[in-house]
C-alpha cells in the first residue's frame, strides 16, 4: 500500500498519530512502519469498540467425566504399550508454547530462561527438556519438538538453546517457529507505538500456535516424517510430563480427537478452567463463568461434577487440526501493562495496566473438536506452574514441588 492509502485508512480509524514522526524517519524506517500498519487487523479494534470481545454466551453446559488415576493405573500397561508404539514410530510430536517473556517474574528475558535453581543453575527450559528426555530414554527414540517463540524473544531463545547445547537434546529434532503478533491499544482504543518507527506489537496469545506452525511450513514437514498427533504444552509448568506413553496411549485408545491433562481442583473455587461439554461438544468453562450451582454440583457419591481443572497440556489429532486451522477463534481482550512511546517520544514502562492486548487461547480450540478425553494426573507430580514471584503458582511453590519430586535445586 502507498503512503496515501495508509493515511486514508488511519484517518478512517482515527489513528493518524501513527504517522506523527514519519517525515523524520529514514526511508527504511518509513517502509517498515508502513508495512506494520498495513498488516494491522482492524477488525480487532472494531471488537474493542463494540466490546464484543467474544466473551460469548456459553451454550448448554454439562459435566464431562475424566479418565481417573485409579482407572489409568488398572490399564497402565495397555496404555503404555500403545503409547510406546506410536512414539517409537515418531507419530507423536511435541509443541512447546514459549512466546512470552518473564515480565511477571521481574525477568526481562524469555520466560523459559528463568533460573529456578538455588544451589545450581536450573532453567525452566532445562526442566522441560529433562522431562521429555525421560520419554526419549524410555523409548530410545527422539521425539520431534517444535518450540514456538515470538518476535519479542526468538533470537534470545534460539541463542540460549545453542549456548546450552540444547540441554543434551538432539538439535536435529528441535524446530523453532514464531507466533504471530497483534497490536496493542490504550484504554481509548488508540494504537500504541514502541518507537517512532514501530507499533507496539505483542504475541497474539497461545491459540494461534497451529496457524503459526502452518505459516512456518512445518505442517508439511510433520506429514513427511509421519506425525499423526501433536501434544501442546505451556512453558511455565516445570513438573509436567511431556508425551508420556501412558497419556499418549490412553488418548489414542479412546478414539477421541484430542485429550487434555487435568488435575482435581484444590477446592471448588480454584481459579482454573474445567473440561466439560457445551452443546454436546467438548469445551472448557473458565472459573469465572461457572455459577454457584455448577461449582457445588455433585454426583450420587458426593463428588464434585465440575472437578477437573486443565493444566494446558493437550494432545490433538493432526488431521483434525488441519480441518479447523482457518476457523476463527474467539478473541479475548485483556488489560495489560504495555511499554509504549508517549506523545513526547519518551519510552515508558508502566507500573499498572495501561491498555489492551488481543489474544486467542488454545483452550478455545477444544470446542472445535468433536470429542476429548480428560486424563487425570496427580497434582503434586505434574502441576507446578510458575506465574508469580511468590505465593500461589509461584517460583517458591514450584521449587518446593520440584524438591518434593526429587529434583536437586
Amino acid at each position: 500500500m502507498t503512503y496515501e492509502q495508509i493515511k486514508d485508512i488511519l484517518i478512517k480509524h482515527d489513528q493518524l498519530h501513527l504517522l506523527k514522526y514519519y517525515d523524520k524517519l529514514t526511508e527504511e524506517q518509513q517502509a517498515n512502519l508502513l508495512a506494520q500498519i498495513s498488516s494491522v487487523n482492524w477488525h480487532l479494534l472494531e471488537l474493542l469498540q463494540n466490546r464484543q470481545d467474544t466473551e460469548t454466551v456459553k451454550g448448554k453446559l454439562e459435566p464431562l467425566g475424566a479418565l481417573e488415576v485409579s482407572e489409568i493405573e488398572k490399564r497402565k500397561e495397555e496404555f503404555t504399550q500403545i503409547g510406546i508404539e506410536a512414539l517409537k514410530a515418531q507419530k507423536v510430536g511435541a509443541v512447546l508454547l514459549a512466546g512470552g517473556q518473564g515480565t511477571r517474574l521481574g525477568f526481562d528475558k524469555p520466560k523459559g530462561m528463568f533460573n529456578v535453581g538455588i544451589t545450581k543453575d536450573l532453567y525452566i527450559f532445562e526442566c522441560l527438556i529433562h522431562n521429555l528426555m525421560d520419554v526419549v530414554n524410555q523409548i530410545n527414540t527422539w521425539v520431534p519438538l517444535y518450540i514456538m517463540t515470538s518476535d519479542k524473544n526468538h533470537e534470545d531463545t534460539v541463542h540460549f538453546f545453542e549456548e546450552k547445547h540444547y540441554f543434551g537434546y538432539n538439535k536435529e529434532f528441535i524446530h523453532f517457529f514464531k507466533q504471530e503478533m497483534a497490536p496493542s491499544v490504550d484504554f481509548n482504543g488508540k494504537l500504541l507505538m514502541e518507537d517512532k518507527d514501530r507499533l507496539s506489537l505483542s504475541p497474539n496469545g497461545n491459540g494461534g500456535w497451529f496457524h503459526s506452525l502452518q505459516n512456518a511450513g512445518l505442517i508439511s514437514h510433520m506429514k513427511e516424517i509421519g506425525i499423526e498427533w501433536l501434544t501442546v504444552f505451556a512453558v511455565d509448568n516445570v513438573l509436567q510430563r511431556i508425551n508420556d506413553p501412558a497419556y499418549v496411549g490412553a488418548v489414542i485408545a479412546s478414539g477421541c480427537d484430542c485429550g487434555g491433562k487435568v488435575v482435581r481442583k484444590a477446592d471448588p473455587y480454584e481459579r482454573v478452567g474445567v473440561l466439560c461439554l457445551e452443546d454436546g461438544k467438548p469445551s472448557i468453562v473458565e472459573y469465572y463463568e461457572m455459577t454457584d450451582d455448577m461449582i457445588h454440583l455433585k454426583d450420587e457419591n458426593g463428588n464434585l461434577l465440575y472437578n477437573f481443572g486443565v493444566i494446558l497440556n493437550y494432545m490433538f489429532r493432526l488431521d483434525k487440526l488441519e480441518q479447523i486451522v482457518n476457523k476463527e477463534l474467539p478473541v479475548h481482550i485483556v488489560e495489560k501493562k504495555i511499554p509504549y512511546m508517549d506523545e513526547t517520544g519518551t519510552f515508558i514502562k508502566p507500573d499498572k495496566p495501561n491498555g489492551y492486548k488481543f489474544e486467542e487461547l488454545v483452550l478455545d480450540m477444544i470446542h472445535l473438536m468433536d470429542s476429548c478425553l480428560p486424563y487425570e494426573v496427580v497434582r503434586n507430580r505434574e502441576f507446578a506452574p510458575i506465574k508469580n514471584p511468590t505465593g500461589v503458582d509461584s517460583v517458591e511453590s514450584a521449587r518446593a514441588l520440584l524438591q518434593e519430586n526429587g529434583v536437586t535445586l
